[in-house]
C-alpha cells in the first residue's frame, strides 16, 4: 500500500511539474507549450479506465479459477502491470489538474468528481484484497461471479452519462 501511495505521489508531482512547465511556456507565447499541454491532457481521461478495468477484472476472474501457479503468472504478468498503469494514469490526471488549478483554472478540479474514476477505486481495492480472496473458497466463488459481471459490464454496457 505504501509503495502504491509513494508511486502515486511521485507521478502526481512529476506530471504537475511538467504541466506547469508546459503552461508557463504556453503563457509566454511559445507554441511548444500548447503541444506539451495537449500531450499531457491526451494521456488519459476518465473514460479510458473502462477498458483498463475490463482487462483487470478479466485477469482477476482468471485468478479466481486457475490453480495457484497459473494464477500467480496472471497476477505478476497482467494484474500487477494493469494496477500500476492505473495508478500512473490516475496520478497523471491528478497532477495535470493540480497544475492547471495552480495556474488559475479553478474549475478543472471538479473534473475529479467524474463517476468513472470509481473504476480506479475498484481496481485498487480488488488488487489490494486479492490475496484474501484467494484464501477463502466462498469469497473466491463469490468474486468469480462479481468479476465476471464487472468484466462484461465494462465491455458491453454503454455507461452513458
Amino acid at each position: 500500500m505504501s509503495k502504491a501511495l509513494g508511486t502515486f505521489a511521485l507521478v502526481t508531482i512529476l506530471s504537475a511539474l511538467l504541466m506547469a512547465f508546459s503552461l508557463a511556456v504556453a503563457r509566454h507565447g511559445y507554441p511548444q507549450g500548447a503541444f506539451g499541454v495537449k500531450r499531457l491532457d491526451g494521456i488519459a481521461d476518465a473514460g479510458s479506465f473502462l477498458a483498463v478495468a475490463a482487462i483487470y477484472f478479466f485477469s482477476a476472474l482468471l485468478m479466481m479459477i486457475l490453480p495457484i501457479r497459473a494464477a500467480g503468472i496472471v497476477l505478476t504478468h497482467a494484474a500487477d502491470a494493469i494496477f500500476w498503469a492505473t495508478i500512473m494514469l490516475f496520478a497523471t490526471i491528478v497532477g495535470s489538474l493540480l497544475a492547471r488549478w495552480a495556474f488559475g483554472q479553478h474549475d478543472v478540479i471538479w473534473a475529479l468528481l467524474n463517476w468513472r474514476f470509481l473504476f480506479v477505486a475498484a481496481i485498487v481495492a480488488a488488487h489490494l484484497t486479492m490475496n484474501e480472496l484467494r484464501h477463502n473458497i466462498l469469497l473466491r466463488s463469490l468474486f468469480f461471479v462479481i468479476f465476471a459481471a464487472a468484466t462484461l459490464a465494462c465491455l458491453f454496457w454503454s455507461f452513458s452519462v
